[in-house]
């Protein structure tokens, strides 16, 4: 029996369907620029928000209606991989992602928590065989447990820390088994409440050990995924250690650990940050460092990490354009760390909700491509900053200026003369490229 019996396989039926189960603008097969929209845009499945997630918040207890949730501890894991491999098959997403505990239980110690993991993960493998979906990524759930509510590799428990990477060692080698192009690092509190009972350094200097360590066991191991950190800005902790982009690189370089990381950025940890979803991609790219990203968005009117399917057709655009400026998203991909609303729970929403997403970053990358191929931001930027490229400007950027030759500069200027910046007709293009989508 399967658990999506009224689902056929999605497919692609163009911008006038009206079928719900029908991708409008993602043609997994059109080629743009020598790449199959599937394999550039590298569509991942979250494990935890689809199969895992009941719909539960803070307000209230759960409402998903799920088949599968009338099992039961190991028959509950066994039947969720069942009905992934289905929904993976029937959406035809390449990848998927998963934390440890999504996939199998805790048991009462860690030696019955691997246990359970190697029986799951020997199903999973089995059903890899005949599936063409790929791992992503993988990672430790090193937050969920209370053992970790002073933090994990920042634990002021030494214990904890110990417990900790056993569950990154087991994982990375299950990273392994199971092909996984990434592995990914969530702290999801590695981070403090206060300084007044916080050994800051010490803290900073485990998190930067533990991340060498485990450099140290992929390599032993011989494990030649890429390491992700995925930035996470105010919650559960008051101060994160990972807050954005931009501070996680300056972790890395202080440790010494920037040439074994790049970043998994998510939309909706970005806007908690205080960023837009482009600004933590640009600066990963631009700093060699963007890796792979969790495709959701944020509610802007809560302050709190809501993890909703992607259908800004604006952030999709510019999120897309980073991403071609980088050349793509190399071994990363485009993971849907999101989930259903609460409300909409009832089973076949779940195909609902991703179709939205892989129809809006379809939409994304085509106009983005558009606006990199006709050089439209481009222009823009070069013309801004022309005056870098020639006289004193020149200068600056090529290290022949310093401040007498500065100050020697500006007394001989009797105007400065500034030039528009143009926001508002740069932002009506980005419109008009985008309401031609639906014809492109």
């Amino acid at each position: 029996m399967g658990h999506f019996e009224n689902v056929n396989k999605i497919k692609y039926e163009g911008p006038d369907s009206t079928n719900p189960f029908a991708f409008k603008f993602y043609n997994p097969k059109e080629k743009i620029n020598g790449k199959t929209m599937e394999e550039y845009l590298r569509f991942g499945v979250a494990y935890w928000h689809t199969f895992t997630a009941d719909g539960s918040d803070p307000f209230g207890s759960g409402t998903m209606l799920r088949t599968w949730d009338k099992f039961k501890g190991m028959d509950l894991a066994k039947a969720r991989v069942e009905a992934a491999f289905e929904f993976f098959e029937k959406l035809g997403v390449p990848y998927f992602c998963f934390h440890d505990v999504d996939i199998a239980p805790e048991g009462s110690t860690l030696k019955e928590s691997n246990q359970n993991l190697d029986i799951i993960v020997a199903m999973i493998k089995d059903y890899m065989k005949d599936s063409k979906v790929k791992l992503l990524w993988n990672t430790a759930n090193n937050f969920t447990n209370p053992r970790f509510v002073h933090g994990a590799a920042s634990s002021s428990n030494a214990d904890v820390f110990a417990y900790s990477a056993a569950k990154v060692k087991k994982q990375l080698e299950i990273g392994k088994e199971l092909g996984g192009e990434n592995y990914v690092f969530w702290g999801g509190r590695e981070g403090y409440e206060t300084l007044l009972n916080t050994d800051l350094k010490l803290e900073q200097d485990n998190l930067g050990r533990f991340f060498h360590m485990a450099v140290d066991y992929a390599k032993e191991i011989g494990f030649d995924a890429q390491f992700l950190i995925e930035p996470k800005p105010k919650e559960p902790t008051t101060h994160q250690y990972d807050y954005d982009v931009a501070t996680a690189h300056a972790f890395l370089q202080s440790y010494g650990l920037q040439d074994y990381f790049k970043f998994n950025i998510e939309a909706n940890h970005a806007t908690l940050a205080g960023h837009t979803f482009e600004h933590e991609l640009r600066y990963a790219r631009v700093n060699g460092m963007l890796g792979s990203v969790d495709a959701n968005q944020g509610d802007p009117l809560l302050g709190w990490d809501t993890d909703e399917f992607p259908t800004d057709l604006y952030s999709t655009t510019l999120a897309m354009y980073e991403i071609i400026k980088n050349g793509g998203l190399g071994s990363g991909g485009l993971n849907f760390d999101a989930k259903v609303r609460r409300g909409s729970f009832e089973q076949d929403d779940l195909f609902h909700a991703h179709i939205a997403g892989m129809d809006a970053f379809a939409i994304g990358y085509k106009v983005a491509n558009q606006l990199v191929e006709d050089k439209v931001l481009d222009s823009i930027v070069e013309d801004r900053y022309s005056s870098y490229r020639s006289g004193i400007g020149k200068d600056i950027v090529e290290g022949k200026a310093d401040f007498k030759k500065l100050e020697d500069h500006a007394l001989g200027l009797t105007d400065i003369a500034n030039i528009s910046g143009r926001l508002e007709r740069i932002k009506a293009t980005i419109n008009q490229y985008l309401l031609r989508a639906y014809t492109m």
